[in-house]
């Protein structure tokens, strides 16, 4: 199948089309979770209760470090608002599970497309020879013994995770700083 006509006059012109659709596909998925996630009450109320309690614990925290006064006591309430915190977190991220399935379709969706777009062709030149796996990922689907040759699938995955990230941040939408816990915590060491 031929490549979209838009920047075909340009030396470039299958590296620069990958990155302009993981551009869009970024919007779009950032669009799609605003619209489920990002602009409804729930999502907005736990935010702000997880941007309280880590700031409550950070002052907790400092301020134990500094006053030995009532030990006991003052790790009773840190443990407290750290519990608060993690199961805050951790209804977070099960409230933005519901977005993540759509999201994951409209990827696979334009994955699907982008690869067989790009089956079999070299998309771009990498400046350094890969090890192992990273030179798996990079030429995976391409023919020949060049390992600087990228494939679709790599460049379309590095754009990807660098440019949904940055727009994420960019839009406002970056997890609020105390939510890093997600679905799966670490274990606490307190409780082995």
């Amino acid at each position: 199948m031929a490549t979209p006509q838009l920047f075909s006059s340009f030396k470039y012109s299958d590296s620069l089309t990958v990155l302009s659709i993981s551009f869009c596909t970024a919007i779009v998925c950032e669009a799609i979770s605003w619209l489920l996630i990002y602009r409804t009450t729930s999502y907005k109320s736990l935010r702000s209760s997880i941007d309280k309690a880590a700031k409550k614990l950070e002052t907790m925290k400092t301020d134990s470090s500094s006053a030995k006064l009532a030990k006991k006591s003052k790790t009773k309430k840190i443990d407290r608002v750290e519990s608060s915190l993690k199961e805050s977190s951790r209804d977070l991220s099960l409230f933005k599970f519901k977005s993540g399935a759509v999201v994951a379709l409209v990827l696979f969706v334009v994955f699907g497309l982008l690869n067989s777009l790009f089956e079999g062709k070299v998309v771009g030149k990498l400046p350094f020879r890969p090890f192992g796996i990273v030179m798996k990922m990079s030429h995976r689907g391409l023919q020949g013994d060049d390992p600087t040759d990228c494939s679709m699938a790599f460049l379309y995955f590095l754009c990807s995770i660098s440019i949904r990230t940055n727009l994420q941040k960019f839009l406002g939408f970056a997890p609020p700083r105390g939510a890093s816990a997600g679905l799966f915590p670490m274990p606490d060491p307190k409780t082995n």
